[in-house]
């Protein structure tokens, strides 16, 4: 796992399921993001990285968190198509947003992979409510880290709100406070 506060690279998705509106890391801003990325036949993706996710939709508020998956096909590329894709989120009863990485058209990772130097799957990625790329951890990450973490990042103040004292705050993180 990387600690991070670099700005999160973009996302080069193909198609998005589960929202009707494409997504990116800068139209999410004001929000934690945990993205996922995962493939749906990586058995630790499908027993750890998708339940964690689907747990972590559940504990926090929608308005602080956004949940997203990122399937980031490397391997076995026939199996894994859209269309296969859309039957296994309405199995597993995925509903969070899951975009497609963007294949990169030689047979190598995908865009979202590369521009994330993504050793595989899963991979958790968190980002801060400014775009920052705060986590990086290729595998599985505990439960009670995740929250840990996530809690963090939706406890600090986004920038523009109210400090405890009523003044106009900035920006708090591990860092301090701007």
């Amino acid at each position: 796992m990387t600690i991070q506060s670099a700005p999160a690279p973009e996302w080069k998705i193909a198609q998005w399921l589960n929202t009707n509106v494409p997504l990116s890391v800068d139209a999410l801003r004001g929000k934690v993001i945990l993205a996922v990325a995962f493939q749906m036949l990586c058995p630790g993706c499908v027993s750890q990285g998708l339940p964690q996710a689907q747990r972590a939709r559940a504990a926090f508020s929608p308005d602080d968190l956004a949940v997203i998956g990122l399937h980031t096909v490397f391997e076995h590329h026939a199996a894994m198509m859209p269309v296969s894709l859309e039957a296994f989120l309405h199995e597993y009863r995925i509903g969070f947003p899951v975009g497609v990485d963007q294949p990169d058209g030689s047979g190598g990772p995908p865009l979202t992979m590369r521009a994330y130097e993504m050793r595989g799957t899963p991979t958790t990625l968190l980002i801060d409510r400014q775009g920052r790329l705060r986590t990086h951890a290729f595998g599985h990450l505990s439960d009670l880290q995740l929250g840990a973490e996530l809690a963090t990042l939706i406890g600090e103040r986004p920038l523009g709100s109210t400090r405890p004292s009523g003044e106009l705050g900035g920006v708090c993180t591990p860092d301090g406070c701007s």
